[in-house]
């Protein structure tokens, strides 16, 4: 198989409990909040961003509990350049800090009147402070994508020479391609010694993609969310780009990836949003098969239509009969339940599949299947 050239060991850094939350609608219980918190530890993710602990009252409280639980993985609170901020991390029992600065002209404008000095400033005020508490400090750069980047780079140095030991590079609103991610972040990587994390949204459908892209240009931590959960269109979904990292690179990354499923359903519930069935690596419609050309490749072998082995990530290949399903197809699950038909009779069969699954707007079950069966062939057991 051909691999790319990458592969630098990639940290995956979970944000389903900060930015995933922060999608519209979404608000979890700090039971559920724990919850997952557990599982993305017990699948191996190395690193949690759990929630903003400014934010107060039941988000501190459930930060808390996290803390409390003792987890493998390393916890990290999201903060503004602000004290209070701060504060709020360190009384969550938080030992890991994010500070967030806006880089690019229109945030800073709207966010310190345009004046960049006076954010510098502030973050070196405040990264002392935490320094000083013995915090460790990651930045972030809000709205890098559209930040001037020599500006993006002399930001980013200042962290790294403040005692900053990451720097996240956040295409804010999604406005990002691959080609141009590379470029970007690669001259960043170029010149830092610290590591660059890569934060991307799907604004445009590009969130995965524009991660591995970061991750090409040499950035060594990415933030996802489970699901792709997040504002607005969402943000870079952890099983896709767990998933890519192995399939197109050969990077193991430290996630049990059969449990990805379980995860995906976890958070769909808490989340109180449904996967859509054409949703990569956890859609329920990933690995299943209706069009006769495919089901028919399928069944002599499996790699003639699929990525990866649905196994590997807790599903099984599927079949659905439907619009467009074939004779093979339906001869095959016909026979598992010991009914033979002539091929005359799978035709008529066939067209009747056909018909349903048109009226009906979906494919058949088996029981369907079986009932379209013409009663003096097949006698139900």
């Amino acid at each position: 198989m051909m691999h790319h050239s990458t592969p630098h060991a990639v940290q995956m850094n979970d944000t389903t409990l900060r930015d995933g939350e922060q999608a519209a609608g979404v608000a979890f219980t700090i039971e559920e909040k724990v919850r997952i918190a557990k599982f993305l530890d017990a699948i191996g993710v190395p690193e949690l961003e759990v929630g903003i602990p400014a934010m107060g009252h039941q988000e501190a409280e459930a930060i808390r509990a996290i803390v409390d639980l003792g987890l493998k993985a390393k916890l990290l609170g999201w903060n503004r350049a602000k004290m209070s901020d701060i504060k709020a991390s360190i009384s969550c029992g938080l030992k890991r800090v994010h500070i967030s600065v806006p880089v690019s002209e229109i945030q800073i404008t709207a966010k310190f009147h345009g004046q960049w000095r006076v954010m510098l400033d502030q973050l070196r005020d405040v990264m002392h402070a935490a320094l000083d508490q013995g915090l460790s400090v990651a930045v972030g750069g809000e709205d890098s994508s559209r930040a001037d980047p020599s500006f993006l780079l002399d930001v980013a140095a200042y962290a790294q020479s403040l005692g900053a030991f990451r720097f996240r590079f956040c295409d804010t609103v999604g406005i990002l391609d691959p080609l141009t991610t590379f470029h970007k972040v690669q001259h960043m990587t170029r010149s830092l010694s610290i590591p660059i994390e890569m934060h991307t949204h799907n604004d445009l459908g590009l969130a995965t993609a524009n991660a591995l892209a970061g991750i090409q240009a040499g950035a060594l931590s990415v933030n996802t969310t489970v699901n792709g959960l997040g504002e607005r269109a969402g943000n870079a979904a952890l099983e896709e780009v767990v998933m890519a990292l192995k399939r197109i690179y050969g990077i193991h990354v430290s996630v049990d990836t059969k449990r990805l499923l379980e995860l995906s359903r976890l958070v769909s519930e808490a989340s109180n949003c449904p996967v859509p069935p054409w949703k990569a690596v956890v859609g329920a419609n990933a690995f299943v098969h209706e069009s006769g050309i495919h089901a028919h490749g399928i069944l002599q072998n499996p790699v003639t239509y699929q990525p990866f082995d649905p196994a590997e990530v807790g599903w099984e290949h599927q079949f659905a009969v439907g619009k467009h399903s074939g004779r093979h197809l339906v001869q095959e699950l016909l026979q598992q339940h010991g009914v033979k038909l002539s091929l005359d009779e799978t035709q008529a069969v066939l067209q009747a599949v056909r018909d349903r699954a048109v009226q009906v707007k979906r494919s058949l079950t088996a029981d369907e299947l079986l009932s379209l069966v013409p009663c003096h062939i097949y006698t139900p057991r």
